[in-house]
């Protein structure tokens, strides 16, 4: 079986909860807590091209960080990448990566098409 990580916030529950569907369904993934040890700008665009998604669409764009750095949707992905290295906060939580496909999981129970994905 291929190895999992889970981006993962323990202060989110449904980071928590996503971390305890994975250990019900017998994957025991690494635990990055992202916001202790953040991604780098390349770590961020590979996990972008693992859920096939514009930078964007892995941000949490209701922070006030957001805001607060002058961002919008209309941002350049390069200014989204970088405010995601300077301000962990506003990557989304939490992210699982598994091979060359990723999921974020919002409901929690994304995961579980990845991880029957990879069983197959």
């Amino acid at each position: 079986m291929s190895q999992y990580t889970i981006y993962h916030n323990p202060r989110c529950s449904k980071s928590r909860q996503t971390l305890q569907l994975m250990q019900d369904a017998n994957v025991d993934p690494e635990i990055v807590e992202y916001l202790k040890t953040p991604l780098n700008k390349q770590q961020i665009l590979d996990v972008a091209q693992r859920l096939n998604v514009e930078p964007i669409k892995m941000m949490r764009t209701k922070e006030a960080e957001f805001k607060a750095l002058g961002l919008s949707k209309d941002s350049s992905a390069d200014a989204l990448v970088d405010a995601m290295v300077t301000t962990p906060k506003l990557m989304e939580r939490p992210i699982v990566v598994c091979g060359d496909k990723a999921c974020i999981g919002r409901p929690p129970e994304n995961v579980l098409s990845l991880i029957e994905h990879e069983q197959q």
